[in-house]
Formats: C-alpha cells, sequence, structure tokens
C-alpha cells in the first residue's frame, strides 16, 4: 500500500513504498533548509537536482548530484540545503 508523507509545511513530499529489498520513499523537495532524523539506517539517491548534506559529526557539507548517494545511520539527525527543487530515492534498512 502506497502511503503519502508530508514535511516542512508541504515543502517535503513523499510516497511510501515496498521495494523487492525493503522499505523505500520516493520524494521531491522544493528549495530550502531542513533536519532529518532516522529511525533506521537510510541510503539516498538523488534522482534531480542537488541536495547538499551535512551528515552527523562532519563539519563539510557534501555535493550529491543525480545518482549519487549518502547513507545515515540509525538515530542519527542530518542536514539538508536544497538550492533548487530536487527529488530522491530512500532506501531503509
Amino acid at each position: 500500500m502506497l502511503k503519502v508523507n508530508e514535511y516542512f509545511e508541504g515543502n517535503v513530499k513523499s510516497i511510501s513504498l515496498t521495494t523487492s529489498e525493503g522499505p523505500a520513499t520516493v520524494g521531491v523537495m522544493a528549495k530550502g533548509s531542513y533536519e532529518f532524523g532516522t529511525s533506521q539506517k537510510e541510503i539516498m539517491v538523488v534522482t534531480t537536482g542537488v541536495l547538499k548534506v551535512k551528515l552527523p559529526g562532519q563539519s563539510e557539507w557534501k555535493t550529491c548530484k543525480p545518482y549519487e548517494q549518502f547513507e545515515v545511520a540509525t538515530n542519527r539527525k542530518f542536514q539538508l540545503d536544497v538550492p533548487a527543487d530536487a527529488s530522491y530515492i530512500c532506501y531503509y534498512r
């Protein structure tokens, strides 16, 4: 069953689904800055646009372009800077 999620006053929207590899979300983010928390390991793949991510324990921002990914461990917070509308797929492990 598909479930629609909405965050940050509608600026981030995702649809959750179950893939052959496990749970995932496909989503879009409007331009802006966001902080997320994880409840399980996340592997986020950029599909369009650019996501700038500041991972837990890091002082530098990493820029991810389409088809690049980053991972965040369970129970951690991370920051995203989205310079223009972007999309992603996130796998949960």
